[in-house]
Parts: C-alpha cells; structure tokens; sequence
C-alpha cells in the first residue's frame, strides 16, 4: 500500500489545536505531512489563533500541482476566512473534488471555506455551533465528526473534536488496522466513537 499524503493548510488565524492535532495524529500514522502556508506574502511562519507560532514547510504555491490524498483545512474564525479567500486554496479544493480524493474542513471551516465557495453543494456536513448556521439547514448534520463518503468529505466541530477527526482521516485514508495502531497507545477516553469503530 502506497503511504497517504496529507496536505495542511495554514494562514494567519489558524487553531493551533485542530492544526497541530492532525499534524501529530498523521505523522503518528506514519503518512507523508506537508504543512503549507497560504499566506500571499510566502510567510511561513504563522501566528495562530491563541498567539502560537507554527512555521509552515512551504508556501502552498509550491505544492499547488502535487497531488494528497487527503487536503485538510482548519479552522479559526482569521484563519478559515483567510483559507476561504485564498484562490489558490479553493482551485485546490476543486481539483481534489475532480480526483475523487478527500478533503477534511473543522471548526469555521466547513462554513467559511467549504459553504462560502460552494465545493460541496450537495453534501452533509457539521461545523463549529457558531457557525452551523452557514450550512442550509438540510445538509446540517449535529455529530462531531461527519463523514459524506459520497462526496469524500470530512467535517468536524472544533479544537474539543480536533483528535477525533484527525483519527477519522486515519481510518478513511488507511483502515481500521491502522487506526487502532495510532489510537492505542494515545490512551483515549474509550466512550468516543472512534474507539468502538477501532475495536
């Protein structure tokens, strides 16, 4: 089996939680993680929502053509507005829909990168209470991880879900076997859903 790639999105704003929990849940699984900043000035280093600083491994022009398996975009309110406004960031959203390939959005980024640009119309999706209003009322779904596998998307609520939905992304891009070798030795809280799927 072909090792998964990952791609994280990142911008000025971005939750330092949902951002470094997928980064930490993929490498843990043994995946390829690119970290990419989508800020237009290049910068790579970046001042997320709390004041962490995370540095990007590249400029996400750089990686614009190399092709994940899974493009993940997190949120905070700056960072998922700055995610949501980037072109480049969009076009790659589109060409992973034109790939059949995954996309994951947490937090405020289902509503203000996924809804605002219209890249998944038609599927079901949850996000961050605050913002679930974004979402028309007939493609809300209230759990905390959402998976539409008709439309290869992953959405989940915010920092609290962030470790849940970095495991789904596991599960989806690499099976059960793989997930529960990750989960395992994290000494999760065993009532999360994931840990039935797992066992």
């Amino acid at each position: 089996m072909t090792t998964p790639s990952v791609l994280v999105c990142l911008a000025q704003g971005t939750e330092e939680m949902e951002a470094v929990t997928v980064i930490d849940v993929m490498v843990r699984a043994g995946f390829k993680v690119t970290t990419a900043s989508a800020a237009e000035n290049g910068e790579l280093t970046l001042t997320c929502s709390r004041g962490v600083k995370l540095t990007a491994d590249v400029p996400l022009v750089k990686v614009a053509d190399e092709e994940f398996d899974c493009i993940v975009v997190p949120g905070g309110v700056d960072g998922a507005k700055a995610l949501g406004e980037s072109a480049l960031v969009v076009e790659m959203i589109k060409q992973q829909q034109c790939d059949q390939k995954w996309v994951a959005a947490i937090c405020a980024a289902p509503a203000l990168v996924i809804e605002k640009n219209q890249l998944f119309p038609d599927a079901y999706k949850t996000c961050h209470p605050a913002f679930i209003d974004h979402i028309p009322a007939d493609k809300q779904n209230s759990r905390r991880v959402f998976t539409d596998h008709d439309h290869k998307l992953i959405t989940s609520q915010g920092p609290g879900t962030a470790l849940e939905f970095a495991v789904e992304i596991v599960y989806l891009l690499a099976g059960k076997d793989k997930a529960r070798e990750v989960v395992e030795p994290m000494v999760i809280i065993p009532n999360l859903h994931y840990e039935k799927k797992f066992t």
